[in-house]
């Protein structure tokens, strides 16, 4: 008798909320219960497709609904971690170039480091954060 193992994760696709303001159902319907609504740029991670809708999971690991359409393949991140610095190499030994609360949003400009993340801010402050301290890849 074979036994088939579960997958320990799961990889979700990243995506962000476009140029507009994407509202969240609790059901794939727009009749269903509005949860929240999301700004533009927010990251969210795509669970699941469902005909023109989505379950998505926020930072805080809200689940919801929306219409796909409300979604972009642009990524962007959220700082996690409170005093997130962002340097100007990928070392810690670089100069630090801002220092970011929880909550920030940083465009992700590249996202094949496995330690670090190059991000952008919206003052133009670009350089690498760690992984850890980002949410959305």
């Amino acid at each position: 008798m074979a036994l088939l193992a579960a997958p320990s994760a799961f990889a979700f696709d990243a995506r962000m909320v476009g140029t507009r303001p994407a509202i969240l159902y609790d059901t794939p319907s727009a009749t269903g219960a509005k949860r929240y609504v999301a700004p533009p740029g927010m990251p969210l991670q795509v669970m699941l497709a469902y005909g023109d809708w989505v379950k998505v999971r926020d930072m805080n690991g809200d689940v919801a609904w929306t219409q796909a359409r409300n979604l972009v393949v642009r990524r962007n991140v959220l700082v996690r971690t409170p005093g997130a610095k962002v340097h100007a190499e990928p070392s810690d030994g670089s100069a630090v170039l801002m220092t970011a609360d929880k909550g920030v949003l940083l465009e992700l400009v590249d996202p094949n480091a496995p330690a670090w993340a190059r991000v952008r801010h919206r003052d133009g402050i670009a350089g690498y954060i760690k992984v850890a301290d980002i949410w959305g890849l």
